[in-house]
């Protein structure tokens, strides 16, 4: 029997649908599961559905970070506070960039000499001052982060004549030939992440661009979401099977061993069918042999 039930006129006709057919929902994993893996003469006797979906999400989220593709994108306009919030399943970032006039990305990286610290409230005498009820006051902005915002990130000098030793230094030291730091050998602005506020904060260089983050799920966010790979599937049942007997009493150390080597085999199987290197085009790349492959 084939696993396509929907008609052409019903896929083509709705954009939800498109590409849905490499997935299986989280629903599908847990009945297959307890079909497979569950009952009289089978490696799990007796388990409760809800132990299975408990499972079978540790295992998405898990797989999430490095195996499935579960990479988002979002793009806003930088406001004047030069933010960017957080989306709501944010796990990590995997690049961000702000976007030219022929929509090619520019790689922004990020910076280690500047962050957003808490400021109390200090009196004349440079004493923490204090609410009524002595909670510790705190201004609503450090003055390391309003430096940060009202900098000049694109820094011209006219003439070297005016500049004493020390102003030398530092204009050599940065982005110039001299003691060359490639991390700020760029002048595509810089980010850092204030986990604090919940924010992405940029130099002021990048007000008014469009800016693209490109960041890790971890696939649990929405109920359609909640879907796997099929290249992945077997990971999942792996999984399961390893972290329900792995937490029974009485369950052989024998057999424990045996399911996690099969999931750690499966998750590396999964990771290889879904790394999509394609012989053809790593050939293709791969002519520009005069060159050096940096990374």
């Amino acid at each position: 029997m084939g696993l396509i039930t929907a008609t052409a006129a019903s896929y083509y006709g709705d954009s939800d649908n498109y590409g849905n057919y490499q997935f299986i929902s989280l629903a599908d994993i847990v009945n297959n599961f307890v079909i497979s893996y569950v009952g009289e003469d089978k490696i799990i006797s007796k388990i409760k559905r809800t132990d299975v979906a408990f499972h079978a999400k540790r295992c998405i989220q898990e797989l999430s970070f490095d195996t499935l593709p579960s990479t988002k994108g979002m793009e806003i306009e930088l406001p004047p506070s030069l933010a960017f919030t957080l989306p709501q399943d944010y796990v990590n970032y995997i690049s961000l960039s702000w976007v030219d006039e022929l929509g090619i990305e520019r790689i922004i990286y990020p910076t280690r000499v500047t962050s957003n610290p808490t400021a109390p409230l200090q009196d004349a005498d440079g004493d923490y001052t204090f609410s009524g009820a002595g909670d510790l006051l705190t201004a609503q902005e450090s003055i390391t982060l309003g430096r940060f915002k009202t900098a000049n990130n694109d820094v011209v000098v006219e003439s070297e004549d005016r500049l004493v030793d020390g102003d030398l230094f530092d204009l050599y030291r940065y982005g110039r030939r001299y003691g060359l730091t490639p991390e700020y050998a760029q002048t595509h602005g810089s980010f850092y992440i204030d986990q604090t506020e919940g924010v992405i904060r940029f130099s002021s260089n990048l007000v008014g661009q469009i800016i693209t983050l490109k960041y890790i799920s971890d696939g649990l966010g929405t109920d359609d979401e909640m879907q796997v790979h099929k290249f992945a599937e077997e990971a999942i049942y792996k999984y399961i099977a390893h972290a329900i007997l792995s937490t029974r009493a009485n369950t052989p150390e024998y057999q424990i061993a045996r399911f996690k080597k099969e999931a750690r085999a499966a998750k590396r199987n999964a990771k290889l069918r879904l790394s999509n290197v394609k012989i053809a085009e790593l050939a293709q790349v791969m002519r520009n042999q005069s060159k050096w492959i940096k990374h």
